[in-house]
């Protein structure tokens, strides 16, 4: 790009609003790439410990093995993590009761609040950084318009006190103030992608959790699996699942 049309002489024309506006942008696209990236590693490997994790939940030979294995390796999927809870919710409530208000009602209603709240607690992980993308996706253009409304006014004054007005004069000041449009629909465009891709795949995540929770509840109540889904891993229905705690109740 000739350095006399370029962003480096429209940089160098402009004043501080306009600088400032560049830098923003460059920082949106710093953090927009920051965060698609570590969030796109995280999601692989949780995905990736996660199946690991009800693969050997649903072939263990009983609890106690799953508790060591959670004891031995620790919690590193939202599975395990709901797993654990779920197990120490249910031995807690057995050996302790209702000492305290967050304890109170039957073992089932403990066991629910406390699956629940590690749900919430997953999904709030799950979606840190995601507000951070959609800002950045839905403002990006205004600031890269703004930047440009801002460069052409700049243009068009400093053209007026010149008093030469022709064709060449104003082209090359206004094309290169379109370029904080374009810079920011370049930011703009990755934060979204990354956005959407983010929420289908939370949304499959969690999908998945929730119904593993159910099959997870039916088992830790019921003494059995949703029925028809026992060892198979696969994860049994709502409905199936409510019917089977009903029939227990």
């Amino acid at each position: 790009m000739n350095e006399a049309t370029g962003i480096a002489h429209f940089l160098a024309q402009t004043d501080f609003i306009g600088k400032s506006l560049f830098v923003i942008l460059l920082a949106m696209s710093a953090i927009s790439w920051f965060y698609i990236i570590t969030k796109t590693i995280l999601q692989i490997r949780t995905k990736r410990r996660s199946e690991a994790f009800t693969d050997f939940f649903w072939n263990a030979t009983s609890l106690d093995a799953v508790q060591h294995e959670i004891n031995t390796h620790g919690v590193d999927n939202p599975f395990s993590h709901l797993t654990s809870h779920a197990l120490f919710a249910r031995a807690h409530h057995a050996k302790v009761g209702a000492a305290k208000l967050e304890e109170a009602g039957s073992a089932s209603d403990f066991l629910t609040r406390t699956m629940r709240r590690v749900i919430d607690e997953e999904t709030t992980r799950l979606e840190n950084g995601l507000t951070v993308l959609a800002s950045i996706g839905a403002t990006a253009p205004f600031v890269g318009l703004f930047g440009t409304v801002w460069g052409v006014y700049h243009a068009l004054v400093a053209i007026g006190a010149s008093g030469m007005g022709s064709l060449e004069q104003i082209a090359g000041p206004v094309g290169e103030a379109l370029i904080m449009t374009g810079l920011g629909l370049a930011v703009a465009i990755p934060a979204v992608l990354g956005f959407n891709a983010f929420v289908r795949s939370n949304r499959v995540l969690l999908g998945r959790l929730d119904a593993f929770a159910h099959d997870l509840f039916a088992f830790l109540t019921t003494g059995q699996q949703a029925i028809g889904n026992v060892g198979s891993g696969k994860p049994a229905s709502v409905s199936t699942l409510r019917n089977n705690e009903a029939a227990g109740n």
